[in-house]
């Protein structure tokens, strides 16, 4: 096993998401469903509904409406008889908040959406700083939480974000699955106005 990047690896597969996209993906099940088909690759609603803590028919309703609109798919090649599997059609979902202004359901949408994003990166780090002292210290010393302010015109922050996805992307690119003590890791990459009562 060696801990060389990876050089095989195929792009991922990006969507710009539409509105009507945006609003069925505005939905805590459905985000969810979708992330882990991403994550975890394709599976049965059965399958998903053990993980995911619900049950089967609502999980299958829910995929059938990510489908409906181009976000995940049945995989042909996995299903057997009655049993249907479910894959992520895209890897990358991405959108311009500014895309729906005229849209106010879209919008709301998006707030909803980015409030969730939020939400779900507050809970990821307060379930690992409950168990990190259970893993080695590498792992603890290479985990990472810091934030600067910055005095940016839009333009500089819009370009700022774009070299750090970049970044972010090679990383993912160059993936070491093989290594003994590779696991996932969740990045988040969030840049906002300094707003008053902030401090």
């Amino acid at each position: 096993m060696s801990d060389a990047p990876r050089t095989d690896r195929p792009a991922p597969r990006e969507v710009q998401l539409d509105a009507r996209q945006i609003r069925v993906l505005a939905h805590p099940l459905r985000m969810r469903l979708l992330g882990t088909l991403r994550v975890d690759g394709p599976a049965t609603a059965t399958a998903l509904a053990d993980k995911l803590d619900t049950n089967t028919g609502a999980t299958s309703y829910h995929l059938r409406q990510l489908a409906d609109v181009g976000l995940v798919a049945e995989d042909p090649d996995l299903g057997t008889g009655r049993q249907r599997w479910w894959r992520a059609v895209h890897d990358i979902s991405n959108f311009e908040p500014t895309d729906f202004d005229d849209d106010p359901d879209a919008r709301a949408a998006v707030r909803w959406i980015e409030a969730n994003h939020v939400r779900l990166m507050a809970e990821q780090a307060e379930r690992w700083m409950a168990v990190a002292e259970e893993h080695p210290k590498e792992w603890r010393d290479a985990v990472g939480m810091s934030d600067m302010v910055l005095t940016l015109p839009p333009a500089r922050l819009r370009a700022l974000n774009d070299e750090l996805w970049q970044v972010i992307m090679r990383y993912h690119d160059e993936s070491v699955t093989d290594a003994p003590d590779a696991r996932q890791v969740q990045v988040y990459l969030a840049a906002f106005p300094w707003t008053e009562g902030a401090r």
